[in-house]
């Protein structure tokens, strides 16, 4: 795949890491921009379109993003309000459950948006993907992209406090389903969307609108349907420290080797399993040193 860039659509948040609800760290986080950051740190040309306030934090943000490597040229600061936070606390088995303190319906993107051309990655999730508040910016660029011949790769990322919103904002999940490549959700997400818990009942509604769907589901197999059957991939067992992020990564993983010219499936899910685990082993968002290390050394 000839594509130069990758474009990163979503949320910006502060996390901060709770064990024995301590505070362990702070880290400039959000699903797609946890992805975006791994990427810039692996060399990759990366940029961001999101918000964030004019406060303290959202200057953390925009610098954490320029000192790994993604520009920050469409990333819309507003003065007068605050940037958000999530606070996130890891359990007996250092999984997160979250706290989110954010205003979903004050999101604007009212600043400049790149222009997207056919070499050009876009990396599309969660609820910022499908806000009413900013769907009209949101679903343009998106069509755009898709017309122009790039590449888009959603992360449903649905979480269970949004599904009571899913009456205003199903038309734009299939839509993001529809201009996507791949779509890639959990278990859970799709059992929050369609009431459905069967991994082959899910491709039959997704594929509806997009053929390619990456199905995650905890430790259990990792789940590639294509027109062409369904493949599985067990998940490498390891002991975590934190799974902060380790579906952002997974994410940023699989693009990477797409980018990298990994041709199959096995190839792909391998360097996704491999950017996640690599999260897993520390208290923070995005791969380590050693892994860009790593990276840079395979080139």
């Amino acid at each position: 795949m000839n594509k130069k860039r990758v474009i990163g659509i979503g949320e910006t948040v502060l996390d901060i890491i709770f064990k024995h609800d301590q505070p362990l760290r702070a880290v400039p986080g959000g699903s797609t921009f946890n992805s975006i950051v791994s990427l810039g740190r692996a060399g990759v040309t990366s940029a961001m379109v999101t918000e964030a306030g004019g406060d303290h934090v959202g200057d953390i943000i925009c610098g954490f993003l320029s000192d790994n490597g993604v520009s920050t040229d469409y990333v819309c600061r507003h003065g007068q309000t605050k940037s958000h936070i999530s606070l996130a606390f890891l359990n007996e088995r250092n999984d997160a459950q979250y706290v989110f303190y954010k205003d979903h319906a004050s999101a604007a993107l009212d600043g400049i948006v790149p222009q997207i051309g056919h070499d050009d990655v876009v990396l599309f999730g969660s609820f910022f993907a499908i806000n009413p508040a900013v769907r009209h910016v949101v679903g343009a660029m998106l069509e755009e992209a898709r017309k122009v011949g790039a590449w888009l790769y959603y992360d449903v990322n649905f979480r269970k406090p949004h599904i009571a919103d899913l009456p205003r904002v199903m038309q734009n999940i299939e839509q993001n389903m529809r201009l996507s490549d791949v779509v890639r959700g959990s278990a859970e997400d799709f059992g929050y969307l369609f009431n459905l818990n069967d991994g082959d009942a899910v491709y039959e509604r997704v594929r509806q609108f997009c053929p390619t769907l990456i199905l995650t589901d905890g430790s259990c197999p990792i789940r590639v349907y294509t027109p062409q059957g369904c493949q599985s991939f067990p998940v490498q067992p390891i002991e975590t420290v934190s799974t902060v992020g380790a579906g952002d990564n997974f994410n940023a993983g699989y693009i990477y080797a797409v980018l990298q010219g990994a041709d199959n499936q096995a190839q792909r899910i391998e360097m996704a399993q491999k950017w996640s685990q690599d999260v897993c082993r520390q208290i923070g968002n995005n791969i380590s040193d050693e892994l860009v290390e790593w990276l840079k050394a395979q080139k």
